[in-house]
């Protein structure tokens, strides 16, 4: 486990951390700009000293105030990809990516090939910098922290800087970077939709204090937490296997514990794993299952809660079996169908808002997908 508690006055910020994080997979660090998420990270890597508090990985004990332990930063075994790739112009991408060899300390078990191969580095390794684009910068930068056998990677906003062309060819790479290598990742970032697509974990940073923290479905379910996540931008997340293709009309059936879903082609075989956001917005109800309508995905559920929100909205979320979906409506809505908890709904979602970027690889397939119901329309 990675335990994080500590705190520390930055300027009018007061920096108070008190999570803990499992050791594999990606948790994801996620907050408005200024929150204080890289703070966060930068004392973890021991760029900011916390004036209280403990920092552990596993059992590598990086701070403890109490005990009078601090790391130096080449001590902790961390490697670190910030938001520029900050690479050395004057060597090539392969003198790029042996100075993060120069830099590795003990065993190595990420090897050169893995890294050349998984991050698709081949074709570049002769070039210099300036002749790369700003996503191959940040694979580069990704392969040099990497070949410096990290214990634990942290990322801080690696995509921010990068148009949305550049982000969707850099995304797999981190995708599959997760799949490949057995290491911690902490990824900063405060796109909602980068977190969906590549975290297991997730925290939620305001104003300096971690305010939520746990699995990414579970948290993104939660009504309390749209006003940090974005009230456009909330909703649910579902765990998803490829079921098959439709080449005519360009769509791929999804199958999850409760039904199905189609969404806009995606280029992954059948029995591939997937993960889908589904915004709140994007979902309406009806009391009775609608006909006669262009959305195809159509599943049945009971009201389990309603929220109201600022202004006209209420959240309202739907049980569908073993899952649950959240809707954005209107109160006026909730009042004119009479909804409450036991109400029985139709969850309507368009196949049109399931684009690629709510729709992404997923690094844990669902055993039990194989079992999963028909679709109820």
């Amino acid at each position: 486990m990675i335990e994080l508690r500590f705190g520390t006055p930055l300027g009018a910020l007061d920096l108070d951390v008190d999570v803990t994080l499992p050791s594999r997979g990606v948790s994801a660090i996620f907050g408005r700009s200024g929150a204080g998420k890289s703070s966060l990270i930068n004392a973890v890597a021991g760029i900011v000293r916390p004036s209280r508090g403990r920092i552990a990985v596993g059992d590598r004990v990086f701070f403890d105030a109490d005990a009078g332990i601090d790391l130096p930063i080449e001590a902790r075994g961390v490697g670190y990809e910030f938001q520029d790739a900050r690479l050395f112009p004057h060597l090539s991408v392969a003198g790029n990516l042996r100075y993060g060899l120069k830099r590795a300390r003990g065993p190595r078990p990420v090897d050169w090939d893995s890294v050349i191969d998984v991050l698709g580095l081949a074709h570049l390794l002769d070039r210099r910098p300036h002749h790369l684009s700003g996503g191959e910068k940040q694979r580069i930068a990704l392969g040099r922290a990497l070949l410096s056998q990290p214990g634990l990677l942290l990322m801080d906003e690696p995509l921010a800087s990068l148009d949305a062309p550049r982000k969707a060819e850099v995304l797999p790479y981190i995708e599959r970077l997760a799949q490949e290598f057995a290491l911690p990742v902490l990824y900063v970032s405060h796109s909602i939709e980068e977190v969906t697509r590549l975290a297991d974990h997730l925290v939620i940073v305001s104003e300096g204090r971690t305010v939520a923290s746990g699995e990414l479905a579970d948290i993104m379910s939660r009504p309390e937490h749209s006003p940090l996540i974005g009230r456009y931008e909330a909703g649910s997340v579902l765990d998803c296997t490829v079921l098959q293709h439709n080449d005519d009309y360009a769509l791929t059936t999804l199958r999850f514990t409760d039904g199905q879903l189609r969404v806009p082609r995606i280029d992954l075989d059948p029995g591939c794993a997937v993960r889908v956001r589904i915004r709140a917005r994007d979902v309406a109800l009806a009391l009775s299952r609608p006909m006669d309508v262009s959305i195809v995905n159509k599943l049945p559920g009971r009201v389990i809660g309603i929220t109201p929100r600022e202004g006209p909205y209420a959240d309202v979320a739907v049980d569908l079996g073993s899952s649950s979906l959240r809707a954005l409506v209107t109160r006026e809505s909730c009042d004119r169908l009479g909804l409450q908890p036991g109400t029985a709904v139709w969850v309507m979602v368009k196949s049109v808002a399931l684009d690629s970027r709510s729709v992404g690889f997923n690094r844990r397939p669902r055993p039990d997908a194989a079992q999963a119901p028909p679709a109820a329309d």
